[in-house]
């Protein structure tokens, strides 16, 4: 097990790239492998998250060829019962989609599963949701998580009733595959729709390859069949150039981040709209934004619709003066590990002042401590206490630098180029 601690070493400056869109990634591979003819999804990243999904649709038949800076994905006219288990590692988008595609295998059995904190995540409302679909899905364990197995149909088409209060993947996951198939969809989703941004994208991405469908209130409409081969290009990822951004709030200087723009919907954009709040100083440009060391106050700000800003946000709250509250983020305790508890119990153990609430924190700011954080292998709390580190020069370490890989395998090299320090040493 590894410890990092990061320090300033120079004056934060410089320019960075924001790593490409994990979502878009993760959406592009699948909807291209099951669009008819060769289609290339360009500026890909390339994680252990999305390595998941390119196995998966490997799996189900796709033929996937990587290449410098593309994925050339030969789609499939109807996925194939793979021959052996699907492992989504650590990637929910890849669980939560791959187990709706599954069921449009013909005469045979898909089995899924994940590591340790993938198979404690719920997969019920999606599970019910095939039921009602006329698709045999189960929980091997009967506690409504992974390992899960589906029995292909050859299709799915009808109407459904889905909770929307828990995780935007599994109507993704019915919205993808319902493009794929023959005749109509509608999913009709009931109580509060969270992350719907994430909903949003899925439906332009299937638009993008020829799909028709529609998302009006908590109704979503998708009209199967005409998904067709195209070029896609993966915008940057706005939650991910966070960590970046946040890098001058509290160390003073400047960073300029290049490869962001919203032609697509992305949640987590909503960061720009925290951080003017918060009073950050920020110029947005032509495809980058610039975020210079400002003074930060508190907020009451609400993420149901961006919950993974929740780490960042809870860490420049530290250093906000006067009170922070993020609320609207239950359903971030059904992320790679419980984010509001964590997050709660690591942050105090570093000084901060910090409440945990049913739906999110009240954050009151930070009397730093030497402390060694673990963030259960989560990591996006990895990357958000390596910013607590730097906050301390050093003071506090956290364990977890192999769970970086997940989404942003370049965290550390880019807090470099900005003018930090970073030390990886073993924790013993």
């Amino acid at each position: 097990m590894k410890l990092v601690r990061v320090r300033q070493r120079e004056e934060v400056f410089g320019d960075v790239t924001a790593p490409p869109s994990k979502s878009y990634t993760h959406r592009a591979v699948f909807v291209a492998s099951l669009s008819d003819g060769t289609s290339t999804v360009r500026s890909p990243l390339i994680s252990r998250d999305t390595v998941a999904t390119i196995n998966a649709v490997r799996a189900f038949g796709a033929q996937v060829d990587q290449r410098e800076g593309l994925l050339v994905v030969e789609g499939v006219e109807r996925p194939q019962v793979p021959e052996d288990v699907i492992d989504a590692m650590n990637s929910g988008t890849t669980l939560r989609i791959a187990t709706a595609v599954a069921s449009l295998v013909e005469g045979g059995y898909t089995v899924l599963t994940g590591d340790g904190s993938l198979r404690r995540r719920p997969m019920g409302p999606l599970l019910e949701a095939l039921g009602q679909l006329g698709v045999e899905a189960w929980s091997t364990r009967n506690n409504g998580c992974a390992p899960v197995v589906v029995k292909g149909e050859g299709g799915l088409r009808g109407k459904c009733a889905m909770r929307g209060d828990v995780s935007s993947q599994f109507v993704s996951g019915l919205i993808v595959a319902g493009s794929a198939s023959d005749g109509a969809l509608e999913v009709s989703l009931t109580g509060e729709v969270v992350s719907r941004p994430y909903i949003e994208a899925t439906c332009e991405v299937v638009r993008r390859f020829g799909g028709r469908v529609s998302l009006e209130g908590s109704r979503v409409l998708v009209e199967g069949g005409g998904l067709r081969a195209r070029e896609f290009a993966v915008p940057g990822d706005y939650g991910l150039a966070a960590f970046l951004m946040a890098v001058p709030l509290l160390m003073g200087g400047s960073v300029r981040v290049w490869n962001l723009d919203r032609s697509l919907p992305q949640a987590d954009a909503a960061i720009l709209e925290v951080l003017r709040e918060m009073g950050a100083r920020f110029r947005e440009g032509e495809n980058y934004v610039e975020v210079f060391g400002s003074d930060l106050h508190g907020v009451h700000v609400d993420l149901r619709d961006a919950p993974d800003l929740l780490p960042v946000v809870a860490v420049l709250a530290c250093f906000a003066e006067g009170e922070t509250i993020v609320s609207g983020v239950g359903h971030a305790r059904y992320k790679e590990t419980d984010r509001i508890a964590v997050l709660a119990r690591e942050l105090s153990k570093a000084g901060a002042s910090v409440e945990e609430k049913r739906d999110g924190l009240v954050v009151r700011g930070a009397e730093l401590r030497e402390a060694v954080l673990d963030p259960e292998g989560d990591h996006r709390l990895f990357m958000a206490f390596a910013l607590l580190s730097l906050a301390s020069q050093g003071k506090v370490a956290t364990l977890g630098v192999e769970s970086v890989d997940v989404s942003y395998p370049n965290f550390l090299r880019d807090l470099s180029a900005v003018g930090c320090e970073v030390e990886v040493r073993d924790a013993g």
